[in-house]
Order: structure tokens, then C-alpha cells, then sequence
């Protein structure tokens, strides 16, 4: 791949959910939403688990949806190691003051642009599904990393939702099995524009 890559990362359900029904402050994955986050009791492990965990905290920037940041209480400005915070929105309140290395974003291919500068040879994180998508639809996405919890969760937030993109390929890269999960990577095919 020649340009840094922006790698989503999630937590998936097998049939497709990365939260519970009635997500909301104080309930921030959920009802049962937890249950795909399981697999985290291993991340200081030498295992796959832990393997996964370290090279997700290894990563250069991070871009999020402005509803994951605010439900993850803006990771009190610091998500990982001090890299850069790039949240996706529809409107900035310039009196709303972004803690720490967070900063707010309405368009798309700026805030992949900075992301991907600001990470320098270290991928990208991406989190949230409002921001997967709105990457996506821009071109800009380039890896799925999905964490698939053998649960069915019934009903909650899609990580996909219609896009209206069409069919989108995906070539897988790698597949490992962990505890309790099955750690997927695809590299997104991108058509030519």
C-alpha cells in the first residue's frame, strides 16, 4: 500500500452489531454490549489477543465519529500514547474546545489527510461507525480490521448501515484465531474514481 492506511478497528457481533440496543451515556455499549469487548481481558497477554491489542496501541492517529468520542467521554484527550485525536462531525461549535490532542473535523478527506500525516509510517486507528462509513464513502478507508465475537447480539447499532455505494470488495489479509474471538483483516478495494 503506498499511502498510510486507515485501518478500522471494531468489535463486530456475527450479525453485525458493535453496541447493543439503547446506546447512550451511561449505557455506552448497550444493553449486552459488553459481551464483544470480552476479548479485551486478554490484551496484556502474549497471545493473539494481546498481539492485536498492542499493534491497534501501536498505531499513529486515531479518527472518530463525534458520537463514539463523546460516548467514550473524549478519551479525556488521550486515547492512546498522545497520537492525534481526528473527530468526524457535521458542526463544529467553535466554544467547544476539544481536550488534548483532539480535534474536530467536517471534512472528510482533510481530516484523512492530517490523520495519515500526523501517523507518519504507523497506520491509522479508526473507531465508530459514522466515521467508517463517511471514510468509506470518501475513498478513504482502506482496511477493515474486525473483531468477530461469536454472539448474535438480535438488534443494537449496525456497523454497516445501506450506504448507497454499492457492492464493496474486500480482500482478506489476514484471519487469526483468538479467545473468544476471531481477529479478521480485509483490505478495501478501491475502484478507480
Amino acid at each position: 500500500m503506498s499511502r498510510t492506511p486507515l485501518r478500522l478497528y471494531m468489535s463486530v457481533s456475527v450479525d453485525g452489531y458493535i453496541a447493543g440496543p439503547d446506546d447512550r451515556p451511561g449505557q455506552e455499549l448497550g444493553r449486552d454490549g459488553f459481551r464483544l469487548f470480552d476479548w479485551l481481558d486478554d490484551r496484556m497477554s502474549e497471545g493473539i489477543n494481546g498481539q492485536v491489542y498492542a499493534e491497534a496501541s501501536a498505531t499513529g492517529a486515531v479518527i472518530s465519529g463525534r458520537r463514539t468520542f463523546e460516548l467514550a467521554k473524549r478519551w479525556n484527550g488521550d486515547h492512546h500514547d498522545g497520537v492525534p485525536i481526528h473527530v468526524l462531525t457535521h458542526h463544529i461549535d467553535p466554544a467547544d474546545e476539544p481536550p488534548g490532542s483532539a480535534k474536530f473535523y467536517t471534512d472528510v478527506d482533510a481530516c484523512a489527510e492530517e490523520a495519515r500525516d500526523k501517523a507518519g509510517d504507523r497506520a491509522v486507528l479508526v473507531h465508530g461507525a459514522g466515521a467508517a462509513q463517511a471514510l468509506l464513502a470518501a475513498g478513504q478507508l482502506d482496511e477493515l480490521e474486525l473483531h468477530l465475537v461469536p454472539v448474535l447480539l438480535g438488534e443494537g447499532r449496525r456497523l454497516f448501515e445501506p450506504t448507497g455505494l454499492g457492492q464493496v470488495e474486500l480482500e482478506p489479509v489476514r484471519r487469526l484465531e483468538g479467545r473468544g474471538v476471531t481477529h479478521l483483516r480485509y483490505r478495501i478495494v478501491h475502484r478507480a474514481r
